[in-house]
């Protein structure tokens, strides 16, 4: 057995006794740990980050469905209906027939679903034969679009959306507020950091909506610079397609990414930011469709796995289901907005093995236009299922009726438990899939923006997503079992936070009690109870010697015309906090609000390399 699978193993056994201890009626059992290093010594990994969240989710269904499936758990001895294995949580939740207790056990429910899904986020890499499903599963989603939509489920797509989307961008000039960004994600040219300002290419189908010399230069004397001369001005059939590549999610696929362009994904910014602004701030999708704020969705969540109000839908391959030629009739009623969205949309994809896609989906992950366009094309859909279902005019006042139940965040859904199957139906109508095994429309088991809830409480597990690190040159791993025990420590699992923490010690030395708002990094502590080691003369306040987390930096001079148009964007905008890459670097595992830094001084002469983070010593506030 490798070394982090008996490191992972042995953090298991802690798991499970400490949902054990939470569980009021529930012993251990030699057997169930027996169980796991079985398995794990005779499957591997596999078992930690396939097996079990398999057994979780077939317990979540069961939950939904009031019983157990007979075809559930098959992989494990069954004990009547239910597994043998953590039979002493099952017996507080169903009855000996594998149907679900009159008052089945909270408690014993999260036991379960800790143990089953503590390591199913696991970053490792996923074998070749799963990636390549993957890259075909995306490319085959191509084919989906050749079958046409029922012209009676066209026409109502486009009457709702006419109504809505007219209301939300009609008569407005949404361009002339318009400011472009470069995101903090990589770029199909391979360029990172300060390089994406040297725009070297600018496709030409952007010149009608995004003239080059007013969004790529800070202003129109650069026309006599020599970097405007160095820069092509390409015409579509030679644009550069979006970089097709597998990132790690999860040890049973990896997502699907699509790398845009420099010029496509600067852009596309621009746009994306008012697109959702005007979203976030009209009546007909405020607080209905979210972007930044997930606790509508999870708040929704848990109020309906008690009353059984709401239905949570989920779906699966969500971006590459969207078409073009429907998602884009949505901006019918500004034909500007309409034109700039086509125009920065990238219509051909280059697939690892080189072969060149051509593209009917309006846009895969990588598109900073891809997650609101999907929203409102969700959003679209659900009010269409309901007006017709509800047999309502097309109108404004019908529209604000059948939204007041509808939430959408991405392709986390919420929609009346009793009109769901109308909507799943209308999904299916306009390409959509829904996962029907994230998808809960019954039972009081609810799942929406992470949140995962049952019977009116909280049971969303705690996620280990790094391997064990070697050293203190595994800094993300570091970052992350440091947030990870702080999360077990919060929701009792206290052996589980120790055992973690006497890993993370014997590499990084004795680590101090934090308070939750402190950026350095240690043991967080919710009762003011914080180490303090000395009285700081400069900015007068407590200090304790932490590890704190810091952007990793690379050599990246940046100047002319470029440097000038950077720091312009970055007044414009008032950021005076970090720059894109710097926020990404220290925002790692529960971080984002620890890390306080201020703007880079030196940000023409370096950047920040993505997702890089390094640990350094320093004196900080523990509070």
């Amino acid at each position: 057995m490798k070394s982090y699978e008996s490191d992972l193993l042995e953090l298991a056994a802690c798991i499970y006794s400490d949902a054990v201890a939470k569980c009021s009626g529930v012993t251990l059992n030699d057997r169930d740990l027996k169980t796991m290093r079985s398995r794990v010594k005779h499957e591997g990994l596999s078992f930690l980050t396939i097996t079990l969240p398999t057994f979780g989710k077939e317990l979540d269904i069961s939950l939904s469905l009031g019983r157990i499936d007979p075809t559930f758990f098959r992989s494990f001895k069954k004990k009547g209906k239910a597994p043998a294995f953590l039979q002493g949580f099952f017996d507080h939740v169903f009855d000996e027939t594998g149907r679900i207790l009159d008052e089945p056990s909270v408690e014993a429910v999260e036991g379960i679903r800790q143990i089953a899904y503590a390591f199913k986020k696991l970053k490792v890499a996923c074998s070749a034969r799963r990636v390549r499903q993957a890259i075909t599963k995306f490319s085959q989603s191509e084919h989906v679009f050749q079958e046409p939509i029922v012209p009676v489920d066209l026409q109502d797509f486009l009457r709702v959306s006419r109504c809505l989307w007219s209301a939300v961008f009609g008569g407005k000039d949404v361009l002339a507020t318009c400011r472009p960004k470069h995101g903090p994600g990589a770029t199909a040219e391979k360029l990172s950091g300060n390089a994406k300002y040297l725009m070297q290419k600018w496709h030409d189908r952007l010149e009608s909506s995004f003239p080059v010399l007013d969004y790529a230069f800070a202003n129109a004397d650069a026309r006599f610079s020599p970097e405007f001369q160095d820069v092509s001005i390409v015409a579509e059939a030679e644009e550069q397609p979006v970089r097709v590549i597998p990132v790690p999610k999860t040890l049973k696929t990896p997502r699907i990414i699509a790398i845009e362009p420099v010029c496509m994904q600067y852009t596309q910014q621009a746009l994306s930011e008012q697109i959702i602004k005007l979203l976030e701030s009209h009546r007909f999708t405020a607080g209905h469709v979210n972007f930044r704020d997930q606790s509508v969705n999870r708040c929704k969540a848990i109020v309906s796995s008690h009353d059984c109000k709401l239905a949570t839908l989920d779906l699966s391959s969500a971006s590459d289901l969207v078409p073009y030629e429907l998602a884009i009739r949505m901006f019918d009623s500004n034909p500007d907005l309409q034109e700039a969205v086509s125009a920065c949309r990238s219509t051909r994809a280059e697939l690892p093995s080189g072969e060149i896609l051509p593209l009917r989906k309006f846009a895969s992950m990588g598109s900073a236009l891809c997650f609101p366009i999907e929203a409102m094309y969700f959003y679209t859909c659900c009010v269409a299922a309901l007006i017709k279902e509800r047999n309502l005019p097309v109108t404004y006042p019908a529209i604000e009726q059948v939204v007041e139940h509808v939430y959408v965040y991405g392709d986390d859904i919420i929609v009346p438990t009793d009109e769901s199957d109308v909507v799943i139906d209308t999904l299916h109508k306009y390409y959509c899939k829904v996962n029907v095994r994230k998808s809960f429309t019954s039972g009081n088991f609810r799942e929406s923006c992470g949140m995962d809830a049952f019977l009116g409480e909280e049971v969303t597990p705690t996620y280990v997503r790094e391997l064990p690190p070697d050293d203190k040159r595994s800094s993300k791993a570091l970052v992350s079992w440091i947030s990870t025990s702080n999360l077990f420590y919060k929701r009792g699992y206290w052996k589980s936070s120790s055992w973690l923490v006497d890993r993370l010690e014997r590499i990084m030395g004795v680590l101090p009690i934090v308070g939750p708002k402190s950026s350095g990094l240690g043991k967080v502590s919710y009762q003011n109870a914080v180490s303090i080691e000395r009285w700081g003369k400069r900015y007068h306040r407590p200090e304790v010697r932490a590890w704190t987390a810091t952007p990793v930096y690379r050599h990246d001079d940046l100047d002319g015309y470029p440097a000038l148009l950077k720091c312009l964007l970055t007044l414009e905008r008032g950021d005076k906090s970090l720059t894109s890459e710097e926020r990404y670097a220290t925002s790692l595992e529960g971080l984002r609000d620890q890390v306080s830094l201020p703007k880079d001084p030196k940000h023409l002469e370096r950047s920040a390399r993505h997702g890089a983070v390094a640990l350094k010593r320093r004196w900080v506030a523990p509070y």
